[in-house]
């Protein structure tokens, strides 16, 4: 197994990343920016979600694409955020048009992360900054960005550790690459009661977070929630406290169903690198987008191709959530 160019979503042709943060009230905003309206589903697992625009996505309902994708800090708040990614797409000319003359309309689905009490300045008033950081990220998009607590992970946490921003990605061969992008604010613990050894061990390349690799004894998995009474006392075990969002990206030719599945098979990745994962405190969202530039067969090793791209999906987004605390760990990185 090898990772693309950089490790990191943008190393699908066509997707940017940008951040922007507030440092007084410690919370900002990602935005993945894509080349055109890219194909586009999502898998919802949490039981505590905060979203936009998701059903646009729905396979049943007409548009199934995506202009860009918003993941945010600020919980309800942090929606606005999409308003000026919207806003800063549309004056590029970016978006649908329904008749001659009407301003283009981007289709920006977001999630948002409970990142309010985290000890920053949320007295804003009628002025939450999500708008304003929206816009900003969008303008800073490029194809490196840093990991760690940045962007829409400034304020997030990961059980009683720093959570933040990661990415990762594979090169399957033959072109074909598939990639993820997560910010992680979840309840769960993304390390094993040793505190050291990351649930996601088994699928790191070349030491990319840490290489501390196998546990060296016995792991104790006899508290389903690790550090019950400390997470009650810092309020995190509440409805809506916590999340992990992520985004796949491909570069194939898939349709909105088989994006769909692409989604749905990435939440095992989830799943493997943090414990307990998609509790009734979190709101869990897996995005997953394609960009088309490589064709895939349309025989019955299609479903094998949708299959293998799964499976590399969940392997990627197990490894950005362990890059995710690395990196805030380590302090944010350029990557």
């Amino acid at each position: 197994m090898r990772t693309g160019l950089h490790n990191l979503i943008t190393d699908v042709p066509g997707v940017l990343v940008g951040h922007a943060a507030d440092s007084q009230v410690r919370s900002g905003v990602t935005t993945l920016l894509f080349e055109s309206a890219w194909i586009a589903s999502v898998d919802v697992r949490g039981g505590a979600p905060g979203l936009r625009e998701t059903e646009t996505l729905a396979p049943e309902n007409l548009v199934g694409r995506a202009h860009a994708i918003v993941l945010a800090g600020g919980s309800v708040f942090g929606l606005a955020a999409a308003d000026g990614v919207c806003a800063g797409l549309s004056a590029r000319g970016v978006g649908v048009r329904l008749r001659a003359g009407s301003p283009a309309i981007p289709i920006v689905p977001a999630a948002v992360l409970h990142d309010l009490g985290n000890g920053g300045d949320k007295d804003w008033g009628l002025a939450p900054p999500y708008r304003a950081l929206g816009l900003t990220s969008l303008h800073s998009a490029a194809t490196t960005f840093s990991l760690g607590s940045v962007g829409a992970g400034t304020g997030a946490m990961a059980g009683l550790l720093k959570g933040g921003i990661g990415s990762a990605s594979l090169d399957l061969g033959n072109g074909l690459i598939v990639a993820a992008l997560v910010a992680v604010n979840c309840v769960g613990s993304a390390v094993m009661p040793d505190g050291r050894t990351f649930w996601a061990w088994p699928f790191e390349i070349d030491a990319e977070f840490g290489g501390h690799g196998a546990p060296t004894g016995p792991i104790d998995v006899s508290e389903p929630v690790p550090q019950e009474s400390r997470l009650r006392d810092l309020g995190r075990l509440q409805t809506g406290a916590n999340t992990t969002l992520g985004v796949i990206a491909c570069n194939a030719t898939l349709a909105n169903v088989e994006c769909k599945r692409l989604a749905i098979m990435a939440q095992d990745g989830l799943a493997r690198a943090i414990r307990p994962a998609h509790t009734p405190f979190d709101g869990d969202t897996v995005f997953a987008v394609a960009g088309g530039a490589l064709e895939l067969p349309a025989s019955e090793a299609r479903a094998a191709q949708i299959a293998r791209l799964g499976s590399a999906a969940a392997d990627c987004l197990s490894r950005a959530i362990a890059r995710a605390v690395h990196g805030s760990a380590a302090g944010a990185s350029s990557s």
